[in-house]
């Protein structure tokens, strides 16, 4: 299953860089990352392909990058003028989630 890191707690406004780890090759086809608030159901965030292609939910359209190692084993999430509203758990698999669930990261924006 995949391991996410790079959660924290930050300020609106601030950033933050996610990393998932999986096994070789898990993301060959697309990486995507997703994310649950609290009390919520789990969203998609953002997906690369295996060609580079990217799409994002629009309410993290031009604030999050997602980019991926040429191993296709790393995954990465740069999120910048993070809103109170990006407070959630982050998890990253494939879309649609092919892989097991991993723990997540949690990211908590303060206002």
């Amino acid at each position: 299953q995949p391991v996410e890191s790079g959660g924290g707690l930050v300020q609106a406004g601030g950033s933050l860089t996610l990393s998932c780890t999986a096994s070789e090759n898990a993301f060959t086809i697309n990486a995507a990352w997703y994310r649950q608030a609290p009390g919520k159901q789990r969203d998609w965030v953002a997906r690369i392909t295996s060609s580079g292609a990217t799409d994002y939910a629009d309410s993290v359209k031009g604030r999050f990058t997602i980019s991926t190692d040429n191993a296709k084993k790393t995954a990465y999430l740069q999120m910048n003028s993070l809103k109170p509203e990006d407070t959630a758990v982050y998890y990253c698999n494939s879309r649609p989630p092919f892989l097991s669930w991993g723990q997540g990261t949690q990211v908590t924006v303060s206002s």
